[in-house]
């Protein structure tokens, strides 16, 4: 039972950031939506901080084990870097959500330390794993992926950030889809086998 309240309020807690931010945890209404006491989230995360840090971890955890399963899925490299962006998309789905450790970003000089950690650590998962791609897939000359890495995590979560601001989706793809006739992603023609 500990670990199920434990992993209901992670889960209340990343739906109320990627909302709102880290200023989104509040333990009050936390606790409403689980169903449990607001001093009972103290047990698992003493403090707010504690919380945040516990669930950008998870987020990024989460989002690393999609990037594997993603390069798994296919041997081909420029396939994985073309389904990268529905990632992001994903949460745009979710009820015009953003990314959760990219809304932290924006929130980064008010974050204790314990979170900032985290949210840096999300972006070097995904940067780490685009550059691997591009470096599989031969895309960029040798010590080029990591700029270019980068690059792609920067543009994709601006085009996330754009498409909430004004509740479309489809701008999302509009600005995904330049991004690929410009060529910092990967078209879609430029899949092989």
């Amino acid at each position: 039972m500990r670990s199920n309240s434990r992993e209901a309020i992670l889960a209340v807690a990343r739906k109320a950031a990627q909302a709102h931010g880290y200023n989104g945890l509040n333990f009050r209404d936390i606790a409403d939506e689980v169903g449990i006491k607001a001093a009972s989230i103290h047990y698992y995360f003493p403090s707010k901080a504690d919380l945040g840090a516990a669930v950008a971890q998870r987020y990024w955890e989460d989002t690393a084990a999609k990037l594997d399963s993603l390069s798994a899925e296919t041997s081909n490299p420029i396939r994985s870097l073309q389904q990268y962006p529905d990632i992001f998309r994903k949460a745009l789905e979710r009820d015009n959500r953003i990314c959760l450790c990219n809304f932290m970003a924006a929130e980064y000089d008010d974050l204790p330390e314990a979170v900032k950690k985290e949210v840096q650590t999300f972006a070097d998962v995904n940067v780490a794993w685009l550059s691997q791609m591009l470096s599989a897939a031969s895309v960029v000359k040798s010590g080029e992926s990591e700029p270019r890495a980068r690059a792609i995590f920067a543009a994709v979560a601006g085009a996330q950030l754009m498409a909430r601001s004004r509740a479309d989706i489809s701008l999302f793809d509009s600005v995904i889809d330049t991004y690929r006739v410009a060529g910092l992603l990967p078209a879609i023609e430029q899949t092989i086998g």
